[in-house]
């Protein structure tokens, strides 16, 4: 049976990036479980991916700080936007952050699988166990049986189980004694208690606010949902919140005791939010809609609650809405600078399958690509 120098274990993002940075001298090949290489990122920021963000920082990201930073210092967003630039793939920056693909993802994809040439893909097998015997692994799915010299698993996280995502990277890591955190899913709306289930009834409005989660404060737009809060910035928010409660700021770029001073208008036509939000707000914190000069010191207490509306959510919308998966391989089971397993040699994790988990706005590709690279360039 043949032996592969590497064999990938996943044909998305981090596997198709690692298998473009191999030296042409290396055997591998990329085994995936669709009949089609990188369906995320086919799909994602609406066909066009948002690759990557204008500022990359460790605290963007839940995970180890170490691992982080080494991984970026090898591998950065400039470096990224580089390979990017040099094949040619259009960009373009929304709301001055955010990388998307200028024409669609199909971009990115064409590119990796062009730099992927040299690795031979396997499709349509689905991922069974991996063993090691005698410094040889092999792989087995439910087509076949492979062997290498080095396994990197790059098979993601559960999110996104139409495209065949999985915990199988975890179910490896397990049969090998590799310490981890289970998959839960991140970047998710929230569900909510019965005393916020007024804002089911908003389902569609938006606004721009900020949310203190976790000693963190995120900045973008919320969305009022049908099973309850979702939006960029609560999907964010999902990330660092486990249990307990989340703050919202639902007019961060206004002061409301100066919005109503001495007006002889209704509260509500001065607040600058949606009518129908607005009138809910004041009943949520239990302020009467009336003339703002009628406003008495307890109810100017009260509107100071719009600034700071805390409350405990439910949970969240689970894994079926879940953007990416939080959890994985932990930090301290991997070398920082090649991402190798310290008990098992030859064994590498790379992408989501480790635990470490990006806010919303094309961090977690941004971990995808530059962990792959790291990995990659270990390889003689």
């Amino acid at each position: 049976m043949k032996i592969y120098d590497v064999l990938i274990l996943g044909a998305g993002a981090s596997g198709l990036m690692c298998a473009g940075n191999l030296s042409k001298k290396i055997d591998s090949a990329v085994i995936e479980v669709n009949e089609k290489v990188a369906k995320k990122l086919k799909i994602s920021g609406g066909g066009k991916c948002n690759i990557t963000n204008a500022s990359v920082q460790i605290n963007n990201f839940d995970g180890d700080k170490g691992l982080i930073a080494s991984v970026f210092k090898k591998f950065s967003k400039e470096d990224l936007l580089d390979f990017l630039d040099r094949n040619r793939v259009a960009l373009e920056l929304r709301k001055g952050r955010y990388y998307f693909c200028k024409n669609s993802s199909d971009d990115i994809i064409n590119v990796l699988k062009k730099n992927a040439k040299n690795s031979e893909i396997i499709l349509n097998n689905r991922l069974l166990h991996v063993t090691k015997e005698d410094g040889i692994f092999s792989v087995t799915t439910d087509k076949n049986r492979y062997k290498a010299k080095k396994v990197v698993v790059a098979s993601g996280g559960k999110s996104f189980q139409t495209l065949g995502a999985s915990d199988i990277g975890l179910q490896i890591a397990k049969s090998f004694g590799i310490a981890l955190k289970e998959f839960t899913p991140a970047l998710v709306g929230l569900t909510l208690q019965k005393e916020q289930f007024w804002m089911k009834d908003l389902s569609g409005l938006s606004c721009y606010v900020h949310v203190k989660v976790a000693g963190k404060v995120l900045q973008e737009e919320m969305l009022f949902a049908h099973k309850g809060i979702s939006g960029p910035v609560i999907l964010s928010a999902s990330l660092y919140w486990k249990k307990g409660e989340i703050s919202i700021d639902f007019l961060p770029n206004n002061n409301i005791l100066e919005l109503v001073q001495n007006s002889k208008k209704l509260v509500s036509s001065l607040i600058p939010l949606p009518k129908r939000l607005a009138k809910a707000l004041l009943s949520a914190i239990d302020v009467q809609d009336k003339e703002c000069k009628k406003l008495t010191q307890k109810d100017k207490e009260l509107l100071k609650m719009l600034h700071n509306y805390t409350f405990a959510p439910a949970g969240n919308f689970g894994f079926s809405k879940a953007e990416v998966s939080k959890g994985g391989v932990l930090a301290e089971e991997l070398v920082s600078n090649t991402l190798e397993s310290k008990k098992v040699k030859g064994l590498y994790f790379i992408g989501e399958v480790v635990d470490v988990t990006g806010e919303l706005g094309g961090y977690n590709f941004q971990w995808a690509f530059s962990s792959a690279y790291v990995c990659a360039k270990a390889f003689k």
